[in-house]
């Protein structure tokens, strides 16, 4: 079986057919704490191939859509500005070939590449970031490095305004900002406790377009433990996904990420998740390619 995403034959992935592409980057450079997330793009593919083709909630097949599984980029483990660009560079390269980019990494940083990517393409400001994350990842910069993973909202809002949700850490530079600029924070306690969290976070998301970039932390451990920085109080399954639909119904997310995952020596259950949730999105997208022909 290929290693490509849910180990698709040739016939479901080839590049020239296929809609959707997977751009895997195990890229770790500036993490902080827990290392391994370089392992995060292989692992997710391997378990990928576990996952039911048929989406049971939506009733369809989301690979027939074509979902091709590019060679990993940045392997040589480059400088993190020179990894921004070489994502930026791929990014802008797939779209303009009428790709649609799901982002496998790889620590958050690779974020950024795929943002100025879109902004590139699209526009910058055209877009909003909206951010599924424990963290809010506004330092403007981190031992030394701006483009360090503690910092890749900062570099985002450069080119995008910006939703954080799921948040339940930050550091007293971040929290100022939040405040000084009323940046749009959906806390993970708001998650818990405000039944319309949905709503009031899709009402912070004043275009039409949107950039999906999600940190596995943003998910409770008891749901994905196997991250870098893990922090309690996140985000469950169900309501994720509820959010999820709800985002991809009423928006036009022209591309996401799923970032950080730290595989677990012995462990599947994160791999998995990320994997199945890689999948579901792609499903919804797929609702609206089928809508759009």
């Amino acid at each position: 079986m290929p290693l490509n995403f849910l180990g698709l034959s040739p016939e479901d992935s080839r590049l020239e057919t296929s809609r959707v592409v997977i751009l895997p980057v195990p890229y770790e450079k500036t993490t902080t704490y827990i290392k391994g997330t370089d392992k995060g793009p292989e692992a997710i593919l391997k378990a990928s191939q576990q996952v039911e083709l048929y989406d049971e909630e939506l009733a369809v097949e989301p690979f027939r859509v074509g979902i091709h599984t590019l060679d990993p980029l940045c392997t040589d483990q480059p400088e993190p500005e020179e990894m921004v660009e070489q994502v930026r560079r791929e990014v802008v390269r797939l779209i303009r070939q009428g790709k649609y980019v799901v982002g496998l990494g790889g620590e958050h940083s690779i974020s950024i590449g795929i943002a100025r990517g879109f902004a590139e393409a699209f526009g910058p400001g055209s877009f909003t970031t909206v951010q599924i994350d424990a963290h809010t990842d506004l330092r403007e910069e981190y031992e030394g490095s701006k483009y360090n993973h503690a910092c890749i909202m900062k570099r985002i809002l450069e080119v995008s305004p910006g939703v954080h949700v799921g948040i339940r850490s930050m550091c007293l530079e971040e929290a100022e900002l939040v405040k000084q600029r009323n940046l749009p924070v959906i806390s993970a306690r708001e998650v818990h406790s405000n039944p319309n969290w949905i709503e009031n976070a899709l009402d912070h998301v004043k275009t039409d377009r949107v950039f999906l970039t999600i940190d596995a932390d943003g998910f409770d451990p008891s749901v994905l433990p196997g991250v870098g920085t893990p922090e309690p109080g996140g985000l469950l399954w169900y309501p994720a996904i509820s959010f999820f639909r709800k985002l991809f119904a009423t928006k036009e997310v022209i591309g996401f990420d799923l970032t950080e995952l730290c595989p677990l020596e012995g462990q599947i259950l994160s791999d998995f998740t990320c994997a199945k949730l890689v999948y579901k999105l792609i499903g919804y997208q797929w609702l609206r390619m089928k809508d759009e022909g």
